[in-house]
């Protein structure tokens, strides 16, 4: 592997570690993590890879919780898909409007009460008044899923960014940063 993928995969994995601290509810980088790995890993494979390897770790630590989980897991998914779409124009306004909409994205698929199994017992009804309900109770943990996004995107690719400037075998031919 060469020094820009294990860089960007050092960056990913210490960040994933960040969820061990002590932090408000929902307010974690596994957001930026799965957008910064989608627009940084140039192979697909690894775009998807080192992020959900980087988050399996951590959640070795804080523990599993169950079947949702997969829906978390899906929200992830889909905040790394939005990163991949980032790939061919990394900017700040990019990058910025990716963070919201995928905060947004993994609200809607971790809040939708029809995805979770009956077995769990009736946490909310499978109708649209519980759906409705799932989302007005998810309501507070949104606002610190999207700050956190805000914030950790800012850390993490504005701190790409700088390496890039500094550490020349971290750049790309695109991304040529003169001195």
């Amino acid at each position: 592997m060469n020094n820009r993928i294990l860089t960007i995969s050092a960056l990913i994995f210490s960040a994933a570690l960040l969820r061990l601290l002590p932090h408000a509810p929902n307010f974690s980088p596994i957001g930026a993590i799965a957008l910064f790995g989608g627009a940084y890993l140039s192979r697909k494979a690894f775009a998807y890879l080192v992020p959900l390897a980087a988050m399996l770790v951590s959640d070795i630590f804080l523990g599993f919780y169950g079947p949702e989980m997969l829906i978390t897991y899906a929200g992830f998914v889909a905040s790394i898909f939005i990163g991949t779409q980032l790939k061919k124009n990394i900017t700040w306004y990019n990058v910025a409007l990716g963070s919201v909409v995928s905060s947004i994205a993994f609200f809607l698929i971790t809040n939708c009460v029809f995805f979770y199994p009956q077995s769990l017992g009736p946490i909310y009804t499978h109708n649209f008044a519980g759906l409705i309900n799932s989302y007005v109770a998810g309501w507070p943990f949104f606002q610190n899923t999207f700050l956190s996004d805000l914030v950790y995107n800012a850390a993490l690719f504005g701190g790409f960014y700088l390496l890039q400037i500094n550490i020349p075998s971290l750049q790309t031919e695109k991304i040529k940063v003169s001195k």
